[in-house]
């Protein structure tokens, strides 16, 4: 029987589901034709595969082929079936054997000579045929990165002869190594660089610890930008699941996935233009956005009453569930988006309010339009809220800056801070719901009181409340206390103070 079955896999969101490409010659007039929903470029594989078949000296059957992708109802796009198609037509003509073939999957983009071109994407796909427990067949491009997958067998080849000897048992392809640089590569950026602003960096190492979102606020060049820049080298290390899952999205994305950028905090910093569907992603065919894209990592936004309020208001949902959803007309697709915001904004429009120098003319007016950009909601599910005061001109000269504080060592306490939170309650702080609060952060009377009657003061909402507890117990957590204490709690209610200042 002139039929052969293959396996590839295409591409739904993060997710690859399983093709099966299923190839039958029969007689009649020379043709070739694809069935199974296939998108312009599928629908050219016929082409390079035709081109690739007769360059690598293999005869071309001059009959009637049909090529089913399946499932029929799932759109196929790009040029990963190329080599499954091709491998399917020779052996569907006998010209390889079929019996070793259901024990793979193949990806790969056909060259006219034969050769094998890298594809986006491949990430997900090692991980579902590692899943699947079948050898993936990719071109050798793509070997490094699918061989980030533990216990995934890959087998890199260069062209469509590679893969032909291997099936027909002539030249086996080599298993691709495991591929994992282990311990987080150095940063170039230090906390040790900014002087002063030791609030800052208090605040800042408590947002690490408990991956808690945080606002900046103060005048121009008092080191907003590089106090968030920095934020990224002293995060606990990646575990494997979550630098696959970045990794993961970062393969799909038109950008792609580098190799040198393997367990490192992703840190996107989208400008102040950029739309909404930039940040939670779109398109006819939807990819993944800035929140996905900062997945497990930092998404820094500067100059935040600049970002039109609508695009603003697309965040709120992302920060709380951790995920987006992206609907079309013709597709949806899921996105994690479990990311640490940091913002960072001017007090004013001029940015100069409560300079001495007097130097600020922006009227009571101008300074609530400009900050009520930022809607009470989105402010409201920031966690922490700072001045970033201007330093000194003294403090700037060189060898002033006394008892400096580097990354590493805050980076040591805060893995440690973090170690706790996920021996506790196997996750980080900021993601404890209502029902883990009370179970994990547990007030004595007169802690509850003191937290009752600030939030009444400063007209706090229920959120910010559960809020205000969850970053105690983050500073508990530092201090490596079990019970969150009065100093845990007088702490976390000052870095929520200025969100009221802002709405009145």
């Amino acid at each position: 029987m002139s039929l052969a079955i293959l396996y590839s896999r295409a591409q739904a969101g993060i997710n690859a589901p399983l093709v099966t490409v299923e190839v039958h010659i029969s007689n009649g007039l020379p043709s070739l034709s694809i069935v199974g929903l296939p998108e312009t470029a599928v629908k050219e594989s016929k082409d390079r595969v035709r081109g690739a078949i007769l360059n690598a000296q293999f005869e071309f059957p001059a009959r009637r082929i049909t090529i089913n992708l399946a499932p029929a109802d799932l759109p196929k796009e790009g040029g990963r079936y190329d080599l499954a198609i091709a491998l399917g037509i020779l052996a569907a003509a006998g010209q390889i054997s079929k019996r070793t073939l259901k024990e793979y999957e193949f990806v790969g983009e056909l060259a006219l000579t034969g050769e094998l071109r890298g594809i986006r994407g491949i990430l997900p796909i090692a991980i579902q045929a590692r899943n699947a427990q079948r050898q993936l067949v990719v071109p050798v491009s793509n070997a490094n990165e699918a061989a980030l997958v533990s216990d995934a067998t890959v087998l890199g080849a260069r062209h469509l002869l590679d893969v032909c000897a291997h099936i027909n048992g002539i030249t086996p392809l080599e298993n691709h190594p495991y591929f994992d640089q282990g311990e987080d590569p150095e940063s170039d950026l230090d906390l040790e660089d900014i002087h002063s602003q030791y609030h800052a960096k208090r605040a800042l190492e408590i947002a690490a610890a408990g991956g808690h979102s945080l606002l900046m606020i103060g005048p121009p060049g008092t080191g907003k930008t590089m106090l968030a820049s920095r934020l990224p080298g002293i995060l606990p290390q990646m575990n494997e699941q979550e630098a696959l899952e970045s990794a993961a999205i970062a393969s799909i994305s038109d950008a792609g996935f580098s190799i040198k950028k393997w367990r490192q905090r992703p840190f996107r910093s989208p400008h102040h233009t950029a739309s909404g569907i930039a940040l939670v992603g779109g398109g006819s065919n939807p990819r993944p956005g800035e929140i996905s894209l900062a997945h497990n990592g930092v998404m820094f936004l500067d100059e935040l009453p600049e970002f039109d309020r609508r695009v603003l208001e697309v965040l709120r949902e992302p920060l709380e569930s951790g995920k987006i959803m992206i609907s079309r007309a013709a597709r949806q697709a899921e996105y994690p988006a479990r990311f640490q915001l940091i913002a960072a904004m001017n007090p004013c429009p001029c940015g100069y309010l409560g300079d001495p120098s007097g130097r600020c003319h922006c009227t009571s007016d101008q300074i609530q339009r400009y900050r009520a950009r930022i809607s009470g909601p989105l402010l409201d599910r920031i966690d922490m809220h700072i001045e970033v005061p201007a330093v000194p001109m003294p403090v700037m000269r060189p060898k002033c800056n006394k008892n400096p504080i580097n990354s590493e060592m805050l980076r040591r306490r805060i893995q440690n801070a973090r170690t706790r939170q996920i021996d506790r309650s196997g996750m980080a702080n900021h993601q404890l719901n209502n029902r883990d609060i009370e179970k994990y952060c547990h007030l004595d009377e007169d802690n509850s009181r003191i937290l009752e009657q600030a939030c009444k003061r400063l007209g706090l909402s229920a959120r910010a409340y559960h809020r205000i507890l969850k970053v105690a117990r983050t500073i508990a957590d530092l201090e490596g206390s079990d019970d969150i204490t009065g100093p845990h709690i007088s702490e976390a209610i000052s870095y929520r103070r200025l969100d009221r200042e802002f709405m009145h």
